[in-house]
């Protein structure tokens, strides 16, 4: 089914998103990968607040190119997500609703998008430049010192995306194997 959700996202639009969706994104995400997680999540742990308001929020798994001219960034591809595993249950908890990357993600991570009826999408990895397009505008809020991981907020357009896990736990890498496998004979 395709979707067209704002962004940020309502409690509501996350839970009625199901695992395969199509999803088309218009409003505004943040960019943070590895470095900006590991930070955030020291930064809980001393007890100091985020850069950025957690609740309703979607936060891409992207580090980007730079910007060509004209343009407010450059490729904008996904990263494998499994590298933020470690710190997604604690900025779940917090309200994000959303997280946009590529790859599976542990059960520590599923079960607190099903405690937190949130939602993981899928951007399709190798379609940097064309996600690109849809990003209208780009700015750093926190850690330019991180470079490309910094975190960003993006205005976004009709961004596409794929629901992997819906907020009832359901997931697409699981289920499309079941769909398509075949057997051996």
């Amino acid at each position: 089914m395709e979707q067209h959700i704002k962004a940020p996202m309502s409690k509501e639009d996350a839970v009625k998103l199901q695992a395969g969706d199509y999803v088309y994104l218009t409003g505004t995400i943040y960019t943070a990968r590895d470095a900006a997680h590991k930070r955030m999540y020291e930064a809980l742990e001393r007890g100091e607040n985020l850069p950025l308001e957690m609740g309703h929020n979607i936060i891409y798994y992207m580090g980007p190119s730079p910007a060509r001219e004209g343009r407010p960034i450059g490729s904008a591809g996904p990263t494998t997500a499994s590298r933020m595993d470690k710190y997604a249950p604690a900025l779940l908890d917090l309200g994000l609703l959303g997280m946009i990357g590529k790859g599976k993600r542990s059960a520590a991570v599923k079960e607190a998008i099903i405690r937190n009826g949130a939602v993981y999408f899928a951007a399709v990895g190798g379609a940097g430049a064309l996600l690109s397009r849809s990003i209208k505008a780009s700015e750093v809020i926190a850690y330019d010192d991180l470079g490309t991981e910094a975190i960003r907020k993006l205005e976004v357009e009709d961004f596409p995306v794929i629901v992997v896990i819906d907020s009832a736990g359901h997931d697409l890498y699981e289920t499309a194997i079941e769909k398509y496998r075949t057997e051996e004979l």
